[in-house]
């Protein structure tokens, strides 16, 4: 519906004095306006502008956010109450009210639906007057299992000032203990940390010799300190290179504009000069007006930023019309056709920043990337350092009325539509870390924003964050799941989440304050730094933590949401059922598959993995209808890797890959996965070796999975210059017609126009037999065991093995859900083991 002019609306507004009876339409709409306009009729100035509430736009089914009269949008509201908005405008203009999007719906095989928002009695009926006090306006503690309804907060009122300052006080109280008991919680279990360091010393030995890295991080300190003293003494000298730093890089070109001793501060572009590189800071609005950053990471001698005026956030629908293949990719200008740098956009994890992609210097993942040859870009989440929205402020509660759904569905597309915007690319690579991947598992899901899977070429997700671990059940996790939503408001407030570690954070040294929290995450979340260089662990802690909302914790931790199911898409009752299932296709693996083919190199399965991507045929996908019925994706889901850390007490990334592995999501197609044994959580981002365990990689699955057509036009990454080796296990005509390539171009022929050989992506393969199966081919049922040696091998199974499953559940016809049948086992078909037939010379 088109937007309502400023002086329509003004007029409308006025008939409310002017109409003889209070129930006619004007009024009606009226009193909706004022209800969920940003500020009262009395409270309006010149500087505001008219602030009344126009008409509410749906981002999804799911998702209302206020437009108002002056241009500017607010945070979501209840469906229920932009509904009323939109029917009382149609009637005051004379038309039939207009149908709400229909939600897309996700059933489980527990009976729940998903997509549809559950309405909160508290903040609906219970708001109906504009005054409602704060208890009122909050939602109920049990309503949808997964994303309860947020408050709804109206214009300001003296009443509610007074109830803001009162949980501000509270809470900044009642959370300063909390953090305290934790301070003192850390303190108590360091202390036989700090004993066993003085025995050591006692004995006249090194305390860090132990550490899997000790003599590394030795040479790179003494390579640090010396390059400190030259950069202080005027020298010039290049930056530090790591041993990630590869022969092929060259390393003299980029120049450090920046150096001396680190003076530990949240400045990303500050640690880009140090390693030779820059980056620019844009400003991106969300949907629901929100202004978030996003940093753009560049070579110096590559490209020139414009003027500040193109970073401006300006409209969230002006870079989505000029997303693909517009004029308007500024930053790509200066580079020739085809010799463009292909997009990265690399989102955080819980409580941190962008930067925390860029701590290690040549050893950060973005700078790796950036040297390497992609143009890299990090965003940031709502809020973050610097909390802003186009018309709230900091005190406004309204300002907080979000969790991990709205980061999600309003802050992950406004970035790539930016970067796409900002590059000309109709796709880009996605890489995220910990919460990144939640939020991107949640918006890709189909009642959320799948759409977004048609602008990402693959989606690698380091350390995925999708089910919880056992990290989750500790004592100091476990009071924040168990008090109710307003003891929950007490503790926490209705603002950001203790806002005394940002207050800590400015006032305390760089290093102090990196040291302590350090030493408080590691309590809470049993992490070291034993794989982590130690001498950039301050500069590492400089990224977090940063302003997240009291209810975006409450999300995670709260007492019905993540903390209660374990899993960010599906309820407990249905991890009940996937546990069952797993059980039982454990014991046929057991029994039929273990030890079924050698082991492999990490390099041999990289390349297996995307050999298995580029083959279109139908064996590399799974056809379980029965467990596809329930699937979280759909056919828009992009391109997957994971690398899941081995150690991770944090999140079950093992348990993820069982979802994938056993046929739950037919749509999802694996590009690559890796388990890292001995990996914490955030050793995927941080360790030391994290380059050639991880980085290099990825560096690789993006560029193997970018479009031949945006291929063509950029440059290729270092590292990524060789083809894809094919191994005649994997695919015997594909590997036959890469020797027959190899031969030919060594004879000088050209079997195909323009002298290319044939890519991995043409398959030979021969089709498939006919019949219902789950194919786990090229990578799956697959874990990667650690050496001392620091390689990896794997047990695969399951090649080309096709078997049929009867399910145990069945649907009530009733309409009463499902219903297990008890007492039964479930039958399995007779399995074909074709991985154990003889095979013959692939090439002839």
């Amino acid at each position: 519906m088109p937007l309502l002019g400023a002086r329509a609306t003004q007029t409308i507004l006025e008939e409310k004095t002017n109409a003889p009876d209070d129930t006619s339409a004007a009024t009606k709409y009226a009193d909706q306006s004022e209800k969920l306009a940003f500020l009262r009729p009395g409270q309006n100035d010149a500087s505001a502008g008219k602030t009344q509430a126009v008409q509410a736009h749906f981002v999804t089914p799911q998702d209302p956010v206020i437009e108002l009269a002056n241009g500017q949008r607010l945070p979501a509201v209840p469906i229920e109450e932009a509904t009323k908005l939109n029917n009382a405008k149609d009637e005051a203009e004379g038309r039939e009210p207009a149908a709400i999007p229909d939600p897309i719906k996700r059933q489980e095989r527990s009976g729940f639906v998903h997509g549809v928002q559950a309405s909160s009695t508290c903040s609906i009926e219970k708001a109906e007057a504009s005054d409602a006090t704060l208890s009122q306006t909050a939602p109920a503690s049990r309503t949808n299992p997964l994303f309860p309804p947020l408050p709804m907060y109206g214009p300001p009122s003296i009443l509610r000032s007074i109830q803001c300052r009162f949980f501000r006080a509270t809470s900044a109280v009642l959370s300063f203990l909390f953090l305290l008991a934790i301070v003192a919680g850390a303190a108590v279990t360091s202390v036989p940390k700090i004993w066993r360091r003085i025995r050591c010393y006692a004995v006249l030995q090194n305390p860090d010799r132990l550490r899997p890295f000790h003599e590394e991080e030795k040479r790179r300190s003494k390579a640090r300190q010396a390059t400190k003293r030259a950069w202080v003494q005027g020298k010039k000298r290049k930056g530090i290179c790591t041993p990630s730093g590869e022969s092929t890089v060259d390393a003299e070109r980029f120049e450090p504009t920046e150096g001396g001793a680190d003076p530990l501060i949240p400045d990303l572009a500050y640690y880009a000069r140090r390693v030779g590189l820059n980056a620019e800071t844009f400003e991106v609005q969300t949907e629901d007006g929100f202004i978030i950053e996003l940093y753009h990471v560049y070579d110096p001698r590559e490209y020139t930023p414009d003027s500040q005026n193109g970073k401006r956030p300006g409209s969230f629908e002006t870079f989505r019309k000029k997303s693909v293949g517009s004029s308007y990719a500024e930053t790509h200008s200066s580079f020739p056709p085809a010799q463009k740098k292909y997009p990265v956009l690399m989102m955080h994890g819980l409580l941190q920043a962008a930067g925390a992609f860029c701590c290690n210097d040549d050893d950060s993942l973005a700078f790796f990337l950036a040297k390497s040859g992609y143009d890299v870009w990090l965003g940031n989440n709502r809020c973050g350092f610097k909390p802003r929205h186009t018309v709230l402020g900091y005190g406004d509660p309204r300002m907080w009325a979000w969790n991990l759904r709205q980061m999600a569905v309003m802050d992950l597309p406004a970035l790539i539509d930016r970067v796409l915007a900002e590059t000309g690319f109709s796709k880009l690579a996605l890489i995220a870390h910990s919460q990144g991947t939640t939020q991107t598992f949640v918006a890709l899901a189909k009642e959320q924003r799948p759409d977004i899977g048609n602008k990402i070429s693959v989606f690698c997700a380091l350390a995925p964050a999708a089910y919880s671990g056992p990290l989750i059940a500790k004592a100091y996790l476990k009071f924040m799941s168990v008090i109710s939503h307003g003891m929950f408001r007490l503790v926490f407030g209705i603002h950001a989440f203790i806002p005394m570690m940002h207050q800590a954070h400015l006032i305390l040294p760089g290093s102090l304050y990196s040291f302590k929290g350090y030493v408080v995450f590691s309590f809470l979340f049993l992490w070291s730094d034993a794989r982590w260089d130690r001498g950039l662990r301050n500069r590492m802690f400089q990224f977090a933590p940063v302003h997240v909302s009291a209810e975006s914790m409450r999300w995670w931790l709260g007492r019905e949401c993540f903390a209660k199911h374990k899993c960010i898409l599906a309820t407990r009752e249905e991890g009940k059922l996937e546990d069952k299932e797993d059980e039982e296709d454990d014991e046929i693996i057991r029994q039929f598959y273990i030890d079924r083919e050698p082991k492999i190199t990490a390099r041999r399965r990289l390349q297996r993995n995307l050999t298995s991507f580029h083959c279109q045929t139908l064996t590399h996908q799974h056809h379980d209808t029965t467990r596809g019925k329930y699937a979280w994706y759909d056919d828009q889901f992009p391109p997957l890797a994971l690398w899941v850390c081995g150690s991770d007490d944090l999140v079950d990334g093992r348990r993820l890959l069982r979802r994938f592995d056993r046929g739950r999501e037919p749509h999802v197609r694996i590009v690559h996965k890796k388990i890292v044994e001995g990996y914490e959580h955030l050793d995927v981002i941080w360790a030391m070796d994290m380059i050639d365990k991880v980085g290099k990689e990825v560096r690789e699955v993006m560029w193997r999975t970018a479009s031949e057509e945006d291929r063509a036009i950029c440059q290729v990454p270092e590292g990524c210059e060789a083809e894809i080796e094919v191994h005649p296990d994997d695919a015997p005509g594909q590997a036959l017609q890469q020797r027959r390539s190899s031969v030919a171009t060594a004879l000088g022929g050209k079997m195909f126009s323009g002298g290319r050989a044939r890519m991995a992506s043409i398959s030979e393969s021969p089709a498939p037999s006919e019949g219902t199966m789950i194919d786990a081919t090229k990578g799956q049922w697959s874990d990667d065991l650690s050496r001392d040696s620091g390689e990896f091998e794997d047990a695969e199974v399951m090649k080309g093995a096709g078997r049929q499953r009867r399910e145990s559940d069945e649907v009530d016809r009733e309409g009463k859900g499902f219903s297990p049948r008890r007492g039964r086992a479930r039958t399995i078909s007779e399995v074909k083991f074709t991985d154990l037939d003889e095979k013959g010379d692939p090439f002839g």
